[in-house]
């Protein structure tokens, strides 16, 4: 944790010069996490960020990673949505090109046919948050995080933020009980989405290889089974003792 003093604080810590209002105020945030009014140089330095897709993941990551500072630029089918989430838009070839790491968040069937689309990934960060769950929530292809990693060969494949609803990203920050959300992380490169994911308040939880990956696809059709039939997943997983 570390503490941002707001305008208002180090104004009342100017008028105990003159007066005896009481001690400045402290605003506290989970480490990493900085409101959009915070000057950027009080952030971590900014990445280039490519988003593919322009739905409800796209606008809710990539919104959160705007206002933390970062450059975002977003390729999807739909030109005018994409502009909704950044001004600056491409083609799926000039936003992998412009970008160091970038979201898939785009449906699971269609991530390969972009990938060959977007050209040359070498030694990109691809975050999948894809999730491949057909009716019965049932997974419809078994290792979708190594389907992509296949599709790219030469790029670095991280699987993140595929286990909650699109409206927890939007949440600022994402916080349930008193505790930052935790956003486990399965990949070889993972320093870079460990940030992006304290950019938005989360905690990182770095959970292993590429290997693990299908661990958590089938732990969110899991989950989404659960909740379809009205159970609450969340209480299968009691908080261990502080």
């Amino acid at each position: 944790m570390f503490a941002i003093r707001s305008k208002a604080s180090r104004a009342r810590q100017s008028a105990r010069k003159t007066s005896f209002i009481g001690p400045p105020v402290t605003i506290r945030y989970p480490r990493g996490f900085l409101p959009s009014c915070c000057p950027l140089d009080l952030r971590e330095q900014h990445m280039r960020i490519g988003i593919f897709g322009a739905g409800g993941m796209a606008e809710a990551l990539g919104g959160q990673w705007a206002r933390a500072g970062h450059d975002v630029m977003v390729a999807a089918r739909d030109r005018a949505k994409a502009a909704r989430i950044s001004p600056r838009v491409g083609t799926w070839e000039e936003t992998a090109r412009a970008s160091d790491v970038i979201l898939l968040a785009l449906p699971a069937a269609s991530v390969t046919e972009v990938l060959a689309a977007a050209g040359n990934l070498a030694g990109k960060v691809l975050i999948d948050c894809t999730n491949a769950v057909g009716p019965g929530a049932t997974l419809t292809v078994p290792d979708q995080a190594a389907r992509i990693a296949a599709a790219a060969p030469d790029a670095h494949v991280v699987k993140a933020f595929n286990l909650c609803h699109v409206d927890v990203w939007r949440m600022t920050p994402p916080v349930f009980g008193g505790r930052p959300l935790a956003v486990p992380i399965c990949g070889d490169k993972v320093g870079e989405v460990s940030e992006l994911v304290r950019d938005i308040g989360c905690v990182p939880l770095v959970a292993g290889g590429l290997d693990r990956a299908p661990l958590m696809e089938a732990t969110m059709a899991f989950m989404v089974g659960l909740w379809f039939d009205g159970h609450d997943a969340q209480s299968c997983f009691p908080p261990l003792p502080v």
